[in-house]
Parts: C-alpha cells; structure tokens; sequence
C-alpha cells in the first residue's frame, strides 16, 4: 500500500512540475507577444526640426511626366551578324571546307529622335550587323537601314519607315545640365521592354582611362546595364541629354557610375550624317601642352601653320579657360566643346595670358590629319590634286611613320595606302580607324599603297 501511495505521490509532484513549467514557459511568452511598447519612430540623421510634409511633398521631384514622354521613344535593337567559324577537324577527316556559318545575334537601345522614323544608338551596339530590326514599345517590329555611323564618337543613325509619326525625344542643350541634376535611363537591359532608372549628373566633360576616342562624357549614377547602350539619358523635362554608353564595372554589370555621349555631340553627328554623309570634324590649330596637370584650363603648346588660332592670334603659353563662355578646366572639355561644333563656324576663346585674360574669335578649320596610335603611323586626306595626279577618288597619305615594318619594307612619308585588307579606304580617318582595329586584334593587315613614283605595292604584316 505504501508503494501505491508513493507512486501516487511522485505522479502528482511531476505533474506539478509539468504544469508550472507550462506556466512559466509559454504563458510568459504570450504575454510578451501582447505587451505593447510606443512605436519606433524613424527620425532624420540630424538636429534639424521635424520636417513639413506637407511642404516635402510639393517640392519633390516628379519623374512620372519625364517617363511618360520617352519610354515609349526608346526602342530595342537587334543586330544580326553572319559569322564564319573554322574547325580544323573537318579539314583533316575531308568533311568539308572546314568553315561553319552562323548568326550571331547583339542587342541594345535606341532613340526616335524625329517622327519619320530617325533613330540614334551606339555604333558598337550596330557595329558588324548584316540585318537590323527595330523593336517599339508597344512590340511592333521593323527592319531598320544604317544611315551612317561614327566609330570615333561611338554613334550611329538608322531609319525605320513606320505606318503612323512616332513618338519621339526632342534634343537639350547638354552644356546646360548641372553635376547634382537629377537625369533619367532609359533603355532596354538584359533584353527586358523599356525601363527607367534614376540618377543624379556625377560629373561632365569625363575622360575614360584607356577610351581613346571619346573625351567627354556625362558620368551619372543611374543604373545601366548590358542592353541600355544606345539608350536615352534625359532631364526631368523629358529632353534627350545623352546617349547611355558604357557603365563602370568589374562583372559586366552596373556597380556605380554610367557614362553618356553628351547630347550636343550626337546631334551634331547625326546632322553631318543626314548633310555630308559623314562627320565633319572640326580641329582649333593648335597643339596641346600636356605637361602642367595643375593649371585650371588646357595650356597652348604651339599653334598650327595657317590655323585658325594662329590668325586669331593665339599665342604659345595662353591657357584656354573658356570656349563661347562655357569654362574650360581641362583637355577633355575643350575637346567636348570642339566634337560638338562644325568647320568654318567661329568660336570665342577665352585665355589666360600671364594673369591677363584675353578673348579671340576662332573660325575652326576642318580636320584632315588622324593617328594610327597602334600602326603609328600619321595619315592624312588626299587634296583634288592629290586624286586627279594618281586617278584615285579615294585613300589616304601617310605623313609621319614610326612603324618599324613600314619602314624595314622602304614604306615612306608620300606613300598613298589605297586598301586595307583588300578592302578601298576612303579617307585618313577611316584607314587610321581600320588599321587600329586590326592592329589591337592581332589580325594579319594587307595593305595596298602607291608609291612616290606612282607604283602600286602590296604588303602583308603580322
């Protein structure tokens, strides 16, 4: 009987336990759930008196107008390229020639920039295509024609023709926009339909290390990845101040800062295109004195012979500081203002001239020499007389060379190199562009040339 009652004992002491330990276990948690503090408020990182909303909200910026306007004037692009590709196996089992065709399919963004179906992008985004097909916002597709392109500048003009006017982006004075002004992306990324990021100007006039043609873009930190190339950068009016370009990064996708050719320059392209057929480049007839990193503007090493400057009356050791009342602080800017104007316009220079500020009026002259920085060689336009002596309408004559290969075969200053890889050059700055490209692809280059006695020659490098 004792033991019955001990047993008995020790049920309901552990019960007990169970029970109490239930108690303190989970009837606190339900009550800690239940108890209700004062809400956490979120408050402004300083001192400063607790905001108006009211007046916040007025004075917000509205990028919903600014969207509506372009997102439906930002088109995708597809480029299609034919490619060739060679497999040695089917040379040496017979089974064929041993090439392979294939596409090879690119895409980007582009912008309507005229009702009647204009449309700029990167020339990278076109560059190689055999087929080119515009993609709208509202997914109907047109075959669009390559107008014209500038490597150099990174630009290129197509035309789609359309049944209806489209909606299109109205150029702004890119000159005008202010580092800290809130701009928009617009454009296509990784394939999706238009999309529109946001972003304040970082900087202007931004020179990109190893970038050596273009010298003066809008840095901005709005988000652009692969796919917005070619894509509209605009202010919060909706105005086209740039065409998106490349993106600083490590992995191949947006990590901080994006850059855009600035509008000004685009549109100037695009109207040498649409007037001439190609860029006409406009150079002030001088050289620059690099040395002196320090100075606020860009130093005058020397003027050119006959040069725009040199008849305004520029001197060696004036410091440009402004170009028509925009500052000037270094090369890249001065080159901005320059890309973005014409040959035979006028511009005023203003210089600093040992403490003395002095301001010229400069008609710009037309470019006709280029650097083959790979090839280094100088190259330059062929004049009429040049043309009508060897009965070529086409070519471009080599000025300096420093190419140990040029030199070892007797290639001298005089030389007129016709063809590139078999292909007709038509001026120095394509044949510089062409022998660049080659060059720092480590392709084999043929080259025709004649001669100082008027001889055609052919020569073959590696």
């Amino acid at each position: 009987m004792k033991k019955i009652f001990g047993f008995l004992g020790m049920a309901l002491l552990g019960g007990a336990i169970t029970l109490g330990g239930y108690k303190m276990l989970f009837d606190k948690e339900v009550v800690v759930e239940r108890t209700v503090s004062h809400p956490m408020q979120t408050v402004t990182a300083s001192y400063n008196p607790a905001l108006d909303r009211a007046n916040t909200t007025e004075n917000s910026v509205d990028f919903t107008t600014a969207a509506e306007n372009t997102v439906h004037a930002v088109v995708h692009v597809k480029n299609t390229a034919i490619r060739t590709q060679t497999n040695p196996l089917d040379l040496f089992f017979g089974n064929g020639n041993g090439q392979r065709r294939y596409e090879q399919v690119g895409t980007g963004s582009g912008v309507i920039i005229s009702a009647d179906g204009y449309i700029v992008t990167n020339n990278h985004v076109i560059d190689g295509a055999t087929a080119l097909e515009i993609t709208l916002n509202n997914k109907r597709k047109y075959k669009a024609e390559l107008i014209g392109t500038d490597a150099e500048n990174d630009i290129a003009l197509l035309k789609i023709d359309a049944d209806m006017d489209l909606p299109y982006i109205p150029f702004a004075n890119s000159d005008n926009i202010k580092i800290g002004e809130w701009v928009l992306a617009v454009g296509n990324p990784y394939n999706l339909t238009s999309t529109v990021t946001a972003g304040i100007v970082s900087a202007k006039g931004r020179d990109l290390e190893g970038n050596r043609s273009i010298d003066s873009f809008i840095q901005t930190d709005a988000a652009v990845n692969p796919g917005n190339s070619g894509g509209a950068l605009v202010n919060t009016r909706g105005e086209l101040v740039g065409i998106n370009t490349a993106i600083s990064s490590r992995t191949g996708s947006f990590i901080g800062y994006s850059f855009a050719v600035p509008s000004n320059i685009a549109k100037k392209i695009v109207d040498d295109i649409l007037e001439f057929g190609a860029v006409q480049e406009a150079i002030l007839g001088v050289n620059i004195d690099g040395r002196d990193v320090d100075i606020d503007g860009v130093k005058i090493a020397s003027t050119s012979d006959g040069g725009g400057a040199q008849k305004a009356g520029l001197q060696s050791g004036d410091i440009i500081t402004k170009v028509n009342n925009v500052r000037i602080s270094k090369f890249s800017e001065l080159r901005g203002q320059l890309t973005a104007k014409r040959p035979g316009e006028s511009v005023s220079i203003t210089v600093n001239r040992d403490g003395e500020t002095v301001t010229k009026e400069v008609k710009l002259s037309k470019k006709d020499s280029f650097v083959s920085r790979v090839f280094k060689v100088v190259l330059k336009d062929l004049s009429k007389k040049e043309k009508k002596k060897y009965g070529i309408s086409y070519g471009a004559k080599i000025t300096e060379n420093a190419n140990k290969s040029l030199d070892y075969y007797g290639v001298k200053k005089g030389y007129i190199i016709t063809k590139i890889n078999k292909k007709p050059v038509k001026n120095a700055a394509e044949a510089s562009r062409r022998l660049d490209f080659s060059s720092s692809k480590g392709s084999p280059i043929y080259i025709e040339v004649i001669n100082l006695k008027g001889e055609t020659e052919r020569y073959a490098f590696r």
